[in-house]
């Protein structure tokens, strides 16, 4: 006689908490294969957010605003700013640059970041945020912010890479950007981009101030870099110089401060407020030998950029409206585009240029102190303009 054994439902249930398990790190695996690349016409848009500052939206006030724009004006105002922009640029990326929310004023953390978010995950585009000081002061942590993050909808952000073991902070990351389809190079990373956490404050009793960008994080950076140089400088379509890349973190570092007015393009209104410490992050960029631009948040009215040993250190500007800032000083943002080199074979070769501008706040988005921050012809040009159009 045929005996039917009944399954055990220990197993079933082990199963099925697997399962629940496993299911959060599928989805985000799957978003992270989203492959970015060159637009068709040899361009790639990334539209920086820096300090939303976000939290309760239509109940959280505006900061530092004039007196005729205080009625109504409310944390809505940074959601419209960011539908504004993107509706204006069509960024390839958005990547918000920490301070996302105002942790001390924002409820419910969650809900404040998916409101923060809103705009970037409703386009459809892909987007990516690093942490500041402030996004874990409310009810999550800083672990719990990033991993959150990981699983809004549009997000490549990542908790942390899946092949460092001993890594400090949360969102240390890297992303490359292909070639044109259909070109040389579409199956090579043309232009890479890493993300870091800056920290938030100093955990080391006898150094006061921010935190900083530790040697675990830039081991991993240097691990990084290497790779990707050494796979755009190999066989297939081997380059003789390994291919830009751009930083992106939140706290500036200690190296902004070498400027004055005379050197950058832009505005510095505050001090640098970086780690009273220098990690020596700058130094390892340096040696890296790829990195040709720097973009961070966190000193909301200053937003110039300066080319310090071959490196532009810039700032994105302050974005959101329950930041402080400056009355009559509009929120903004800053856009970077790298573009390709035209070549007659192939159509599109490797990256010709990378500029940026900013936008600001007003009627007409207008555009300003557009510049060229790297070529292959001249390490980086100074000019103060309009941008043409905006």
């Amino acid at each position: 006689m045929m005996v039917h054994r009944k399954k055990k439902p220990a197993l079933v249930i082990v199963a099925v908490l697997t399962l629940l398990c496993i299911a959060p790190t599928l989805a985000v695996n799957a978003k992270q294969e989203r492959k970015l690349r060159f637009r068709q016409n040899g361009e790639f848009k990334i539209l920086q957010v820096a300090d939303m500052h976000f939290a309760n939206g239509k109940t959280t006030p505006c900061l530092d605003v004039l007196p005729s724009q205080v009625a109504g004006c409310s944390d809505l105002n940074t959601t419209a700013f960011i539908n504004r922009m993107i509706s204006a640029e069509k960024p390839d990326l958005i990547v918000f640059t920490g301070d996302n929310i105002f942790g001390f004023d924002a409820t419910d953390a969650a809900k404040s970041l998916n409101a923060a978010f809103a705009p970037a995950i409703a386009s459809n585009i892909p987007w990516v945020a690093v942490l500041g000081n402030h996004d874990q002061e409310s009810t999550l942590s800083r672990e719990g912010v990033m991993k959150h993050i990981v699983t809004l909808k549009n997000t490549l952000s990542q908790v942390n890479p899946s092949d460092a073991h001993i890594i400090d902070g949360f969102g240390n990351y890297n992303l490359e950007i292909g070639g044109v389809e259909g070109s040389g190079f579409e199956n090579k990373s043309i232009l890479n981009l890493y993300f870091l956490d800056s920290g938030d404050y100093s955990t080391v009793p006898s150094v006061p101030g921010y935190g900083w960008i530790k040697p675990s994080q830039q081991f991993w950076f240097e691990q990084t870099s290497a790779r990707l140089q050494r796979a755009y400088m190999s066989k297939p379509a081997a380059q003789k110089a390994p291919a830009p890349g751009l930083v992106y973190f939140h706290i500036p570092l200690p190296e902004f401060a070498y400027f004055d007015r005379s050197n950058f393009t832009g505005v510095r209104q505050e001090g640098i407020s970086s780690a009273s410490v220098n990690s020596g992050f700058f130094t390892t960029m340096v040696a890296a030998g790829d990195v040709k631009a720097v973009f961070t948040g966190h000193d909301h009215v200053n937003d110039f950029c300066g080319r310090l040993t071959g490196i532009q250190l810039c700032y994105g500007g302050g974005f959101g409206y329950h930041a402080y800032g400056k009355a009559g000083w509009e929120r903004r943002t800053r856009v970077v585009v790298a573009s390709l080199e035209k070549t007659e074979k192939r159509g599109w070769g490797d990256i010709k240029s990378i500029k940026t501008w900013k936008r600001l706040d007003d009627e007409h988005l207008t555009g300003v102190d557009g510049q060229v921050l790297w070529s292959k012809t001249s390490s980086g040009m100074r000019r103060r303009k309009h941008i043409n159009g905006a």
